[in-house]
């Protein structure tokens, strides 16, 4: 019979293993959802396009032959309601058609809902087969990461509708889940020394919640370049490419609601590296030691310190500020990956072999 922290890590790595198929799911219904609304969207913009201009000519035919033209050339008084009232249902069915509870993206949300309560009994049996808190190596850093990741994605939906990050989402969560499994995973087992302190679930846990917060705004940061390409280029004319785009809320709101979440992230790494400091204060008696992982924690919060002052006060907004963003996370991701593995230094508890 195995011992109890073997079993325990067992079934974790059931959930884990089903959780990202839940994920894979959920991915390819909000892909789904995206492909169909773009091309009904596209439909419907049709339709209206030959409304319009069937109504243009016939007050017109009618005036000149009837003579009920009233004030003005011909058909001038029918006309220009006709075509506005065509054309605001035009401009408006976005809006209106994402309205709707579609039946891809409602299906993408429940599943997603129910990856993430499969995913979050994942996380609960490997702390209980560790006897600890689920973030003291670099898979379970990144199985609790990818949890929050989605969790905070679902509630986020309760106040505002944030489906079309779903794709997105969804997509990096099911990448973090298979790096896990593959690259970094990591028998459970108990931690060195200088882990075995309370500051581990206070430091930890920012960070991991900060990152989540730093993955949620790289999408959104993503979204908003692709969206400002194509705005650009529907106001000179040209072919609308990315039709799935028109579910999506315009750059500037992305951008906006992308600082929004970068500040409240900003303020969690600060955090972060605050209480990693007292912790190296409590381990090894001084606050700070130039190690590799300490610089790059630095680094980080400078990236993100000087997108929100340049956002803020230089101006630095649209584009700019979406790569300011996303270069932030991709200093995350180098501090996650290149310098837990390939840097020694005191902080080297990715869990995996030497």
């Amino acid at each position: 019979m195995l011992p109890i922290n073997e079993t325990m890590g067992q079934y974790s790595e059931l959930f884990m293993l089903l959780a990202a198929g839940t994920y894979t799911v959920a991915f390819i219904a909000f892909a789904w959802d995206l492909a169909k609304s773009s091309k009904m969207l596209k439909a419907v913009d049709l339709k209206a396009a030959s409304s319009v201009a069937a109504e243009a000519k016939v007050p017109v035919a009618a005036g000149r032959a009837g003579g009920n033209d009233v004030g003005g050339p011909a058909g001038r008084t029918e006309r220009p309601t006709s075509a506005i009232t065509s054309v605001s249902q035009t401009a408006g069915g976005d809006m209106k058609y994402a309205a709707k509870r579609r039946i891809p993206a409602r299906v993408a949300v429940a599943v997603a809902i129910i990856g993430v309560v499969i995913h979050g009994a994942g996380v609960i049996t490997r702390a209980l087969g560790a006897g600890r808190v689920p973030w003291g190596n670099m898979y379970e850093f990144l199985t609790t990461g990818a949890f929050l990741v989605v969790a905070v994605f679902l509630l986020s939906l309760i106040r505002r509708d944030l489906r079309f990050l779903g794709t997105f989402v969804l997509g990096l969560a099911v990448i973090m889940m298979v790096a896990a499994s593959v690259t970094y995973w990591t028998p459970v087992g108990h931690l060195v020394p200088a882990l075995q302190s309370y500051w581990l679930v206070i430091h930890v846990s920012i960070a991991v919640m900060s990152a989540s917060l730093f993955t949620l705004t790289f999408a959104m940061s993503a979204l908003q370049l692709l969206q400002s390409h194509r705005q650009k280029t529907l106001a000179a004319g040209g072919v609308d490419r990315l039709g799935f785009m028109r579910l999506v809320p315009n750059a500037l709101s992305l951008e906006n609601l992308s600082y929004r979440i970068n500040t409240v992230g900003f303020v969690g790494w600060t955090f972060t590296l605050m209480f990693g400091a007292i912790w190296a204060e409590k381990a090894w008696g001084r606050f700070w030691g130039w190690d590799t992982k300490e610089v790059w924690t630095f680094v980080i919060w400078v990236v993100y310190a000087g997108y929100l002052h340049a956002r803020a006060t230089r101006g630095w907004t649209g584009t700019r500020a979406a790569w300011l963003s996303i270069a932030g996370y991709l200093c995350v991701i180098f501090n996650f990956t290149v310098v837990n593995v390939f840097f020694n230094g005191l902080h080297s508890y990715s869990g995996l072999p030497q």
